[in-house]
């Protein structure tokens, strides 16, 4: 039975903790803040509750395997689980409105020949297959199994080009999917909102980022009962059943190492914890750069802004889970969650509304300078919710510096991606210091909930079954 430590109590961190202590181990998790999830956070006021991260979960077989790997009760009986249907509506800037049904290609194509005129659904199922193709080639290296020692072939693009002749140039970042493959500024949008919700700025995001609304469109959106928070709630419940301990309120000040490897940390204060293995879930400290001088982490260099928005009266019944309002003008792309949830708001009289914005970390803003873009925000969620403006009790903005102070950085980090000549490959789970794991959405495969908990099993499946260890089967 070895004895671990683990830094930082966010999803991922928990998801290697549970794993490792239902292997035999002895698991100590020491989280900075007051309470577990980290990004998965929760804003409670005058009986309304908002997700302050993620709103709606994605590969749920992730945590599926989960629960099954660490106990008798499954994912589905320890949290109430739905798919969100129709997927998400999206207003466009000329006021065109189309609703994408959950997981279903046939009827994404008929949504948006309906809306957008004929042959806009064919261009769309036609990028979807090409989006396929470079998920299957990497679909393994970038979800399932470590990263190799050697990651050079996955900075290479994967997104098939067009025919030749077709095409001038390569197609290399998503927005030229957006120009040249799409060819009409909605389903670039559209292609666009879907960078942004993970972070990246489509200009510059290789075409490889095509996988992200081939993932969501092919394997659906989930809400999670009680909102995401409760998946965090469960998470923890079953690292305390398998006899996980918590410390909170206790900052993990350094790494000890002792003959070139991990043998325990350092707490604030200064105590000092043995450990046989550190696993860390907190943002991936500095890492001495690659032999070219590159970071061993992404650096996307976004966040998010999330506006709670506390609303009188009910929700109307043609509203939709999520809504995606594109940008338009000086108005910022926002995507606005409406859950029919009755654990989110005091009675049925009342509802609980939240926006998000991806937006840079610098240059850094004033107070000031985040309530006017806030009020830019909400503006924009007015095209999604009827009557806003009206029905709007309170609100309450959550910035980047919020971010930072529960998580430890105010930068969000997305999952990881081929292309872009390897930039953004986050760190290797297997630190360069022996006896060192990193674990979580800082650390291969990357930010989002899935990744973080695939991060988690990748770290444990090393650390269980030692270097043999290939991944997930």
């Amino acid at each position: 039975m070895a004895r671990i430590v683990v830094i930082g109590a966010g999803l991922g961190a928990m998801a290697a903790a549970a794993r490792l202590a239902v292997a035999g181990h002895r698991v100590t998790v020491y989280e900075r803040g007051a309470t577990y999830g980290g990004a998965v956070g929760r804003f409670e006021r005058d009986g309304f509750a908002f997700d302050t991260g993620p709103g709606l979960l994605h590969l749920p077989a992730v945590y599926r395997d989960l629960f099954v790997k660490t106990g008798k009760e499954p994912l589905e009986e320890c949290v109430a689980l739905t798919q969100v249907d129709p997927a998400s509506r999206h207003v466009f800037a000329d006021g065109i409105r189309v609703d994408l049904p959950n997981a279903s290609r046939a009827g994404t194509v008929a949504a948006l020949d309906a809306a957008l005129g004929a042959g806009a659904g064919e261009r769309w199922g036609d990028f979807l297959v090409r989006a396929r193709e470079a998920w299957d080639r990497t679909r393994r290296p970038l979800l399932e199994e470590p990263q190799p020692a050697d990651p050079a072939p996955l900075a290479r693009e994967p997104y098939p080009a067009l025919k030749p002749g077709l095409l001038r140039r390569p197609t290399t970042t998503l927005a030229r999917i957006g120009t040249r493959e799409l060819r009409d500024p909605r389903l670039a949008a559209l292609l666009d909102a879907y960078a942004w919700t993970y972070g990246f700025d489509p200009a510059t995001a290789p075409a490889a980022a095509a996988v992200l609304p081939y993932m969501e469109q092919t394997f659906g959106s989930w809400y999670v009962g009680g909102g995401l928070r409760a998946l965090a709630d469960a998470v923890y419940e079953r690292c305390l059943k398998r006899r996980v301990e918590f410390v909170f309120d206790t900052p993990v000040e350094d790494v000890l190492e002792k003959d070139g490897r991990a043998v325990g940390v350092r707490l604030a204060g200064g105590d000092t914890v043995e450990a046989d293995h550190v696993v860390s879930g907190a943002p991936v400290p500095a890492l001495p750069p690659r032999s070219d001088g590159r970071p061993r982490h992404q650096v996307l260099g976004t966040s998010r802004v999330t506006v709670c928005l506390a609303l009188r009266g009910p929700r109307e019944p043609t509203a939709v889970h999520r809504t995606v309002v594109h940008a338009d003008g000086d108005r910022p792309t926002v995507t606005v969650l409406r859950p029919d949830d009755p654990a989110l708001r005091p009675d049925a009289d009342h509802e609980s509304v939240t926006v998000t914005a991806t937006v840079r970390t610098s240059p850094e803003r004033d107070a000031d300078a985040w309530e006017a873009f806030a009020e830019g925000m909400v503006e924009a969620a007015g095209r999604a919710v009827p009557g806003l403006r009206e029905r709007l009790l309170w609100r309450h903005v959550r910035t980047p510096e919020d971010v930072r102070r529960d998580t430890g950085a105010a930068e969000v980090p997305g999952p990881a991606l081929a292309g872009a000549e390897g930039l953004l490959l986050p760190a290797a789970n297997r630190s360069p210091l022996p006896g060192l794991w990193f674990a979580g959405g800082w650390s291969h495969p990357g930010g989002g909930l899935a990744h973080a908990g695939m991060s988690g099993a990748l770290v444990a499946g090393f650390i269980v079954e030692g270097a043999d260890f290939r991944g997930s089967r």
